[in-house]
Order: C-alpha cells, then sequence, then structure tokens
C-alpha cells in the first residue's frame, strides 16, 4: 500500500471520527435541552470529616440518597466529599481542598449542603461567600447547644458514651474493672477525652483504666491478662501507640480476639463484630434525622426557620450469642433493649407448625365428633325406620290377610247366591217351564204364539240365571282344571267383533284351587273390561308355565287409558291386584291411550297337596 493510499484512509477515520463526536455532541445538546424544559433535579453536596470506608460515611451514602429521593419527584444530583481530618488545621490544606471543590463543581448550584459535623461545618462556614453564597446549610452536632451560622438549621444528638456502662451495671452486676481502648490519633484523643468526662460519675461504681496510644501487640497482651470481673469498653483506635493506621472496624476484630472479658461499645456498627452490646448510637436514626430536616429545605422552608431537632439516638441493643457466650442472663437485660441476633427456640421455630397442628388436631376431634354424631343419629333413624318397617309390614301383612279374607267371604258368597240360583231359582224356573209348555196346549188357537213367546222367555231367564249362577261359581273348575274353564269363558265371551285367542304352554293340570281361581278371576275380569271399556276388536290370553312361577299374559288391541289417571278408580284393578298380592304375585300394566292394554301376571306355583305328595312318591 502507498503512503498517499495510507494518507487517504487516515483521512477517512479522521472525518468519521469527527461525525461521531458532532452526532454525540448534538445528542447531549438535545438531552440538556430537555433537562432545561423539564423540572430540575434538586443538587445536594454532603461534607463529611472522615475516611471514606468510615461506618457513619458508608451509612450515609447508603441511606441518605434513597431517603431524600423518597421526597423529591423532580429526582436528586447527590454528592459527597470527604475532608482530611488530620490535615484540616493547615491553612494550605483549606486552600487546596476549596479549590478543588470551585474547580469541581463550577457552574453548579446547590440546593443544600450537609455538614457531618463540627469540622465540615467549620469549613462551610469560612468558605460560604466562595463556594456556597446563599446555600441553606443542614449541619449534624454531637453537642446539645451547637453554634448555628446564619442560614443553617440541624441535628443536634450529644454523643452518649455513658450509656453503655448503665447497661454494663445491669447485665453484670459483679463488675468491678472496666478497660477502655482507644487509640492515638487526634479524633481518639478527642474522643478519650469526651469519655473521661462522661465517665467520671462511675469513677466509685467501677475501677477505669485508659488503654490509651497502647501498641497493638501490647494491648493485646493488656486483654488476654485482664483480671476477673472486668470489662472491655472500645472507643475507638484509628492509630495505635507506633503511629500505625487501622480500620476502627478491624481494629475492633482485634480486641475481641485478644480479650479474655466481654466487649462493650457505643455505636450500632460494632454490632455482629463480637461485642455484647451497649447504649449504642444508631446511625441509621442519625441520617433519617438529618434526611427530614434537609427535605423541608428543598421543599421550600427558610432553614432559619425550622428549629434544630435533638432526636435520641441512644439505642440499648445486646446480641443475644454473646448472652451466651458470656453466660449473661437474658433476664437482665433492660426492658426496651432490643435483642439481636436471637437464635430461635424450637418454640419459635415450629409454633406455627405446632398451631397449625392442633388445628388440625382439633378440627378432626370435631370432624370425628360429628360424624359418630351423625353416625348415632343414623342409627337411631335407621332403628325408628326399621321399626316403621316393621309395622308397615306387619299393617301390610293384616292388610293382605283381611283382603285375602275378603275375597274368600266373596266368594263364598258368591258361592251361595249360585247355589241359591241354582237349586231354588234355577229349579223354580225349571218348573214354571214345564207348566207353561203344558199350558200352551190348553190354551186357545188364537193364543198359542203369546204362549210360545213367554216359553221362550222363560227358557232364556232360565238360561242366564243358570250361566250367572257359573260366573259366579265356576264350579266345574275344580273339575275340569283352569285351561278347560278359560276355554270355556272364552266361548262364553265370545261374540261378533271381538276375537279371545287363548294359548297355553306347560301349564301343569294339579295347580291350588285358590291358584286356580284367581288367575280364572284375574282373566274374567279382564276379558269383561275389553268388552265393556276397550273397544277392542282382538284379545289374547297366554300361559306360560315354569319352574317356579306361571305367568299370564292378556293383551288387546284397544283404545287403552292412562294407567296412572285410572289407577285405583276401579274397583276391578284393585280386586286383581289383591287376588295376585294376596298369593305372592305381581301385576304390571302397561297402556296408554291409542296404544291398547297389556297385563303380565307372574304368580308362584302352587300344587295341590295330593299332586305333591304324588310327585314325590314318583
Amino acid at each position: 500500500m502507498s503512503s498517499s493510499e495510507r494518507g487517504m484512509r487516515t483521512v477517512h477515520r479522521s472525518v468519521r471520527l469527527w461525525c461521531s463526536l458532532l452526532l454525540v455532541g448534538a445528542g447531549g445538546l438535545e438531552l440538556h435541552a430537555s433537562r432545561q424544559t423539564a423540572v430540575p433535579q434538586k443538587e445536594v453536596l454532603v461534607l463529611y470529616s472522615t475516611r471514606r470506608d468510615a461506618q457513619i460515611a458508608v451509612v450515609g451514602d447508603r441511606e441518605l440518597p434513597k431517603m431524600l429521593e423518597q421526597g423529591l419527584p423532580e429526582g436528586l444530583d447527590y454528592y459527597s466529599e470527604f475532608i482530611d481530618r488530620a490535615r484540616f488545621s493547615h491553612a494550605d490544606y483549606q486552600a487546596s481542598f476549596r479549590d478543588f471543590l470551585r474547580v469541581k463543581y463550577e457552574g453548579r448550584r446547590f440546593d443544600v449542603v450537609i455538614a457531618m459535623g463540627e469540622l465540615p461545618l467549620a469549613f462551610v462556614e469560612s468558605s460560604r461567600n466562595v463556594l456556597f453564597t446563599n446555600t441553606p446549610v443542614v449541619f449534624f452536632a454531637n453537642s446539645r447547644s451547637p453554634r448555628r451560622p446564619p442560614n443553617s438549621t440541624g441535628v443536634a444528638a450529644e454523643l452518649n458514651l455513658s450509656g453503655t456502662l448503665d447497661m454494663v451495671g445491669q447485665l453484670q452486676p459483679e463488675v468491678q474493672h472496666v478497660f477502655v481502648v482507644t487509640g492515638s490519633a487526634v479524633a481518639d484523643s478527642a474522643m478519650e477525652k469526651i469519655a473521661r468526662t462522661q465517665f467520671r460519675p462511675f469513677e466509685r461504681r467501677f475501677e477505669i483504666v485508659f488503654l490509651s496510644g497502647l501498641p497493638t501487640k501490647e494491648l493485646e497482651a493488656r486483654l488476654a491478662s485482664l483480671p476477673d470481673r472486668s470489662v472491655v469498653y472500645y472507643l475507638v483506635v484509628d492509630q495505635d501507640g507506633t503511629g500505625e493506621n487501622f480500620h476502627p472496624l478491624e481494629y475492633l476484630d482485634r480486641v475481641v480476639v485478644a480479650s479474655r472479658a466481654p466487649v462493650y461499645c457505643w455505636v450500632d456498627s460494632a454490632m455482629d463484630r463480637g461485642v455484647v452490646g451497649g447504649g449504642l448510637k444508631d446511625q441509621v436514626a442519625q441520617t433519617k434525622a438529618i434526611a427530614d430536616v434537609a427535605l423541608r429545605i428543598l421543599h421550600g422552608e427558610a432553614a432559619d426557620r425550622i428549629p434544630i431537632a435533638q432526636p435520641e439516638l441512644t439505642v440499648g441493643q445486646v446480641d443475644w450469642r454473646q448472652l451466651q457466650r458470656w453466660g449473661i442472663s437474658e433476664s437482665r437485660v433492660p426492658p426496651g433493649t432490643r435483642v439481636r441476633f436471637k437464635a430461635p427456640s424450637a418454640w419459635d421455630r415450629y409454633k406455627v407448625y405446632v398451631f397449625a397442628g392442633v388445628a388440625i388436631v382439633l378440627a378432626q376431634t370435631a370432624l370425628i365428633a360429628g360424624l359418630l354424631f351423625q353416625r348415632g343419629r343414623r342409627r337411631r333413624a335407621e332403628q325408628q325406620l326399621l321399626a316403621h318397617q316393621e309395622e308397615l309390614r306387619a299393617s301390610y301383612d293384616r292388610l293382605r290377610d283381611l283382603g285375602a279374607r275378603l275375597l274368600g267371604a266373596q266368594e263364598t258368597e258368591r258361592s251361595r247366591i249360585a247355589r241359591e240360583l241354582h237349586d231354588d231359582v234355577g229349579q223354580q224356573l225349571a218348573s214354571l217351564q214345564i207348566d207353561l209348555d203344558l199350558l200352551r196346549g190348553a190354551v186357545p188357537a188364537q193364543n198359542e204364539g203369546t204362549a210360545g213367546e213367554v216359553l221362550n222367555r222363560a227358557h232364556e231367564i232360565a238360561k242366564s240365571v243358570h250361566d250367572l249362577s257359573h260366573r259366579l261359581h265356576p264350579a266345574k273348575l275344580r273339575l275340569i282344571g283352569l285351561v278347560a274353564a278359560l276355554h270355556g269363558l272364552q266361548r262364553e265371551l265370545s261374540q261378533q267383533g271381538l276375537a279371545i285367542n287363548l294359548t297355553h304352554d306347560n301349564v301343569p293340570s294339579a295347580l291350588a284351587h285358590d291358584l286356580t281361581l284367581c288367575v280364572f278371576r284375574v282373566v274374567q275380569e279382564a276379558l269383561q273390561n275389553a268388552l265393556k271399556y276397550s273397544r277392542a276388536r282382538a284379545v289374547s290370553v297366554q300361559l306360560s308355565g315354569h319352574a317356579q312361577r306361571l305367568a299370564v299374559t292378556i293383551a288387546d288391541d284397544g283404545v287403552g287409558f292412562d294407567v296412572g289417571a285410572a289407577w285405583g278408580k276401579g274397583l276391578g284393578l284393585i280386586s286383581m291386584v289383591e287376588r295376585i298380592e294376596a298369593l305372592g304375585g305381581t301385576l304390571a300394566i302397561r297402556s296408554q291411550p291409542g296404544a291398547g292394554t297389556q297385563l303380565d301376571v307372574v304368580l308362584p306355583l302352587r300344587m295341590e297337596p295330593d299332586a305333591i305328595s304324588a310327585s314325590v312318591a314318583v
């Protein structure tokens, strides 16, 4: 590739690069323009005088933006900066730090500046005309009566180091020695000074020894050889006696490992690091108090009109695991103290399951009791039902017996009437016929015709009386048998326009008389009903004998009827049912208007005693 081609490619790449930058710039201008038209976000700067990894800075940068954003629908731009406490007393450092902030935040106007402590507040006050003109200030101070610059408000909460000694006296009343651990840094010495002042009222109760600014090895040796009835109170160690710097919480870990006595502290960041507890400063509550004051200013209130908040940030807390480790009774924990990291007991862990199990057992018990109660009620109901059934069966048997007796009485009365008709009325009619026949020969010739008519009428009356007596009591039924009697009935009832067809199959000849009479009467009643009501042209009667029963089917092609509507209205149907049920048989009637009628009768076979004996003998 020639040098001219390489040059052209370089030019092309440069052109593409500049085009990309212009597009990005245009996009940035559009974004900036959209931000200008939208509601501007609130801008907050927080100044700390601690290390970036100090717990108050970690908690503040984690919690404070969330708390502020929850109260700012327009959004939040959050910034935090850190002042080097060790070099703050040097004038050139303050000037350099001021120049750094001016360059970094040039053209930006903060809505609130938050000073986390007296040192950041002093810096804001000295740099106000340069950096924070007319910017309201929210500060945090560790004294009840802080100095309040113009256009400012804040949170004042005095550092409470003595609350932990109160808790030591309640948790371990046997303690006599308190060893206070602190470092050699400037901040460590300031903390020690506050502690000495606040601990004076406890000098009569405890022997208070300050292990201040010792080399780490020497401190660990002292902690390992503490006398009995001692505790360790950890203040802060940023630097030990050799000038080595430490993170205060990491140094606390070394103190806990080395100490042969329980360790207490004054701030909640020490929890879960092996300390028993104490009256601990709640750093989240401190951050929340500052956020509440800052939000009032961000919502438009004047800082000077907002009174300084004075929340109680010291909260009693203990680590349940350390109570167990050092044999401290939980009953000594002061009321209102937070017991943290408590391992749930078997009851706490399984009480939900216990309650659920008890509820299930109670539900099952109630269900079983209900089932037993229902079973008892059901048994009583069944017993009552059985008793009623027995009563009904007895009543039914009595009714059947009564029906059978009535039918027997009816047949007896029929037999008596038939005999009277045959023996008395029939004989008299026969004598009358003889007299009329003799009289016909003695009448004049002109009256012979009338005499003949009278004689014929007497013959018809005698025949009607004879037939009636046989219908009332078919005496020859016992002599000639059922089939022959039914053939006679067929001939007797057959008339012009109605054909009666009788068929039979395997009908025993030696049937019991009551069974023969029942079948004869049923067929007789059915044929008479067909003649009177059905307007049928053909009626079929079929008898079928089986091993244990006799079946009778009577069917016609007449007009039919509604069985349900007609049931119970006619004496003929009722008498048929009573006769059949008296012998333990069944009757089924199938009919509907326009479709004819069919009666199906099934009767258990009953033989004459002589026939049964003969069959057994054979």
